[in-house]
């Protein structure tokens, strides 16, 4: 016969309650709970490393990763919580809550089976998405999804389904107004800050355009990225549609208005798989494009050796999914091929690109014309997609209403409604040049690499750190001739890049000759 304790020995930590102590770690999007090994919650409950931990308050609850610590940063009867656990908790410091092992992840199955060649049916697909939403995949489930949606494994069917799925698990704007119009690059080029132009120019004219954007995760600057060294990025949904409405745009972070939320979750693990799936750009692409309210996307398709889509034909077959796709979800959709051997504006992080932005939009003598000439290619199409502006007059109009100022001065009232614009940003004060060693002709830009400069000298984090480009394919260069100068703001990162230069000698080819 067991005998049965008469009192709790610990009276002021009843069995699975743990008090709640925020310790400001930063692990991205994955939420992490950390543990003493003494404590009597792991002994009780079994608990050990990476177990997966449901943590419950009185008005929420979340499933997180476990970690042990084996040092005293936490005293007895507490649980520490890294910023993203404690942000998807709304905990309070101090607050009791319950730790216990999660129920089952039952859609895991639909992921098991699709390893022995199963098809997605759509509501495997909408199971799939809720759990990751809810946060019941640890990274290793979502780098499971992702590993069997790769490469070619998705039919149109299951895309379809996908991106339905990921529409359904967030928000989704409606609009008095149609149509309702956006752009997407898929990416792959340093410099391509053409929405920060696009959108002003399609606004200006008097069409809607309610832009979410991304930050950055692997390139050293995204759009919301840039943005931000203008004007305030962080807006809620309401925020959103009060800037819409007055201005006919917005050029916001999509991280703070929860559209279609699981697509920023799975393209962190996807890149650190570097696994590039087909099948969830297209989901992500377009699930965002929906959840906006959009009902007629652009999309740009840079085409290059080092871009993202590395030739035609691959360019081709990801238009035909994207359209077909697009369709069945209700939108009209247009692909533009680009030029993808090169970056887009001669600046290369948030500070540099910002910088671009402003002088193309305000008609400055020294802008980029890369950037203004793609920008209005883009904004021409898109005026043309949109039904209010014949065919094959779009360029012209969009170039209009750049060259008066329209442009500009929608972009300034944009970013007022949107919390003030900002001083113009500085360039850092640390800068170094890298120069060419010999006489020739440029025959290559390493997109990927000059990106890789561009982070390691610390972009995105340090806004004015990054790469400003001073030659273009096809240019003649002297020995000694500056090729990029290098921007940092910490000794440590700009040796960090001219090392990472030094060893790399194909970053900008230069072919010898007279």
């Amino acid at each position: 016969m067991t005998k049965v304790a008469e009192k709790n020995t610990f009276p002021n930590y009843p069995a699975g309650i743990l008090h709640l102590k925020r310790l400001g770690i930063d692990t991205y999007q994955e939420p992490v709970v950390y543990i003493s090994k003494d404590s009597e919650v792991c002994r009780s409950e079994g608990f050990g490393a990476q177990s997966r931990v449901q943590i419950s308050t009185k008005t929420s609850n979340i499933i997180a990763t476990l970690n042990i610590t084996h040092d005293r940063i936490l005293k007895k009867g507490e649980a520490g919580l890294s910023e993203a656990a404690w942000r998807l908790l709304q905990a309070r410091e101090g607050e009791p809550a319950r730790f216990a092992h999660p129920e089952p992840v039952e859609s895991l199955s639909h992921v098991r089976a699709k390893m022995y060649d199963h098809t997605f049916q759509p509501e495997h697909l909408q199971a799939i998405i809720q759990d990751i939403h809810a946060g019941r995949y640890a990274d290793v489930h979502l780098a499971a999804f992702i590993t069997v949606c790769g490469g070619d494994q998705l039919s149109l069917e299951e895309i379809d389904g996908l991106t339905e799925a990921m529409v359904r698990v967030g928000e989704k704007l409606t609009w008095p107004v149609s149509p309702v119009v956006d752009k997407h690059c898929v990416g792959g080029l340093p410099g391509n800050r053409t929405t920060l132009i696009v959108v002003p120019i399609i606004t200006a004219f008097g069409l809607t355009m309610p832009k979410t954007s991304s930050r950055a995760i692997t390139s050293p600057a995204g759009t919301a990225d840039t943005m931000e060294t203008l004007a305030p990025i962080q807006l809620s949904l309401r925020e959103m549609r009060r800037v819409v409405e007055k201005e006919g745009g917005c050029i916001v972070w999509g991280g703070g208005v929860h559209l279609s939320p699981t697509d920023d979750t799975l393209i962190r693990v996807e890149r650190a798989l570097e696994i590039d799936s087909e099948g969830q750009l297209v989901a992500s692409v377009l699930s965002k494009k929906i959840a906006a309210g959009s009902t007629h996307v652009l999309l740009d398709i840079p085409v290059g050796l080092t871009a993202k889509v590395r030739s035609p034909v691959a360019a081709a077959k990801l238009i035909q999914v994207l359209e077909t796709v697009g369709q069945r979800q209700g939108l009209k959709v247009r692909a533009l091929i680009t030029d993808g051997s090169q970056p887009v504006g001669r600046g290369i992080g948030p500070v540099l690109e910002a910088r671009e932005v402003l002088a193309v939009l305000r008609g400055e003598s020294g802008a980029s014309e890369a950037l203004r000439s793609r920008s209005l290619l883009l904004a021409g199409a898109l005026l043309e997609l949109s039904g209010r502006v014949e065919l094959g007059k779009g360029l012209d109009i969009a170039t209009a209403i750049l060259a008066s100022g329209q442009a500009w001065k929608k972009f300034q009232a944009i970013a007022e409604a949107q919390g003030g614009m900002r001083k113009e940003p500085k360039l850092s004060s640390q800068y170094q040049d890298v120069a060419s060693l010999c006489k020739g002709r440029i025959t290559c830009m390493d997109n990927r690499k000059i990106s890789r400069v561009a982070k390691l000298a610390g972009a995105p984090e340090d806004k004015a750190a990054g790469v400003f480009l001073k030659v273009k394919l096809g240019d003649r260069v002297e020995p000694g001739q500056p090729l990029y100068t290098v921007y940092s703001e910490s000794p440590g990162e700009m040796a960090y890049a001219l090392d990472y230069v030094a060893l790399h000698e194909d970053i900008i080819t230069v072919e010898q000759g007279k």
